[in-house]
């Protein structure tokens, strides 16, 4: 596939005057999104964005939000996210749809980067972590009810890999019924963590040490990447913020292991969190369903569309033999509630 002549088609249909000199692929190798430099005649520069999975109104739907939420966070988040370019005021994507092809571009202003956090955070970088992801949380929370609404939700996710399951060719009989359990399960215990009381807020997921960066006080400065983004409840991120401040640290070769919302330093994430936004006992329990979701949804349904083929193959075998029997089993999310010493009403 030509991916630089269609990001070509998609920026003469938005301002056929500038001229492209060049475009650069930088996109992420275990990934199959693609993510492109592009270089004017004059020198300037925008990031230009592919993605081919899901469903187009979702890509639109995601950008929308996320330029809506950009646009209106105030001090020191102002200028956090990555603003997309528009059109007659809205964010502009182009559609190349070819035959089997569809293929959606968006276009991003290039987000300044300071620091990167180290590979693996010491108790300063952790606590300072705990602070300013509760701080950011609060205040995405405060645009809830000023931005687009969203389709998409965690039942339509699962309810799309339930349909998947009658795939005999991606799926054995033994897998499919292994899977369903899990999507019964997530479906049932989100109900008894009484989920109607948690606020849905934008979630990023994905917090990568390479997906953010921090001023010299380690404060957030800047983040990118937007795979999975989506409205839902908080805890979704909160896998991937064990993950940041897990003693493994961020690795090369990685897996989704769920020891990592057990470690004591995960704890004290929480504890500095909690600080300054404070959390339920149920959202803690829930950290089990957000896990369970998030390999259900991002590993099994999803994960041939968002890493490469020798990663898809070896997480979904590893979320079948390892990840999901680890869930009932290697979780205790009352060790959380008696850490943070939450007392429940």
């Amino acid at each position: 596939m030509d991916y630089a002549n269609i990001i070509r088609k998609a920026w003469e249909a938005y301002d056929a005057t500038k001229i492209i000199q060049k475009i650069e692929d930088i996109s992420p190798m275990v990934s199959t999104n693609y993510v492109f430099r592009v270089t004017f005649e004059d020198e300037d520069m925008i990031i230009a964005k592919l993605s081919y999975f899901g469903k187009y109104e979702y890509f639109k739907e995601d950008h929308r939000i996320i330029h809506t939420l950009s646009n209106n966070l105030l001090y020191p988040y102002e200028n956090f996210l990555a603003k997309s370019l528009l059109r007659n005021n809205r964010v502009y994507t182009y559609r190349h749809k070819k035959g089997k092809t569809d293929i959606w571009v968006v276009f991003y202003n290039p987000v300044r980067v300071m620091h990167r956090m180290p590979r693996r955070l010491e108790e300063q970088h952790i606590r300072k972590f705990g602070q300013q992801t509760g701080k950011f949380h609060k205040a995405c929370a405060r645009l809830r009810n000023v931005l687009p609404k969203s389709i998409k939700t965690l039942r339509t996710d699962i309810n799309a890999l339930l349909e998947m399951l009658d795939d005999k060719k991606k799926f054995t009989a033994d897998q499919a019924e292994y899977l369903r359990h899990h999507c019964d399960l997530f479906i049932k215990n989100r109900l008894k963590c009484n989920v109607s009381s948690f606020e849905i807020i934008p979630v990023f997921i994905d917090w990568n040490i390479g997906n953010f960066s921090v001023t010299n006080k380690l404060e957030l400065y800047s983040r990118w990447d937007y795979d999975w983004f989506r409205m839902s409840y908080r805890m979704l991120d909160f896998y991937f913020f064990s993950r940041v401040v897990s003693d493994a640290g961020d690795k090369t070769a990685f897996s989704y292991l769920i020891n990592t919302m057990m470690e004591d330093r995960f704890i004290l994430f929480l504890q500095e969190y909690h600080k300054v936004n404070p959390l339920t006992a149920n959202e803690l329990r829930f950290l089990r369903e957000a896990y369970r979701f998030f390999i259900l949804n991002y590993v099994i349904k999803n994960g041939s569309y968002f890493f490469s083929p020798q990663y898809a193959s070896k997480l979904k075998n590893e979320a079948l033999e390892i990840y999901l029997p680890s869930v009932d089993r290697d979780f205790d999310p009352e060790k959380l509630i008696q850490a943070l010493k939450i007392k429940e009403a």
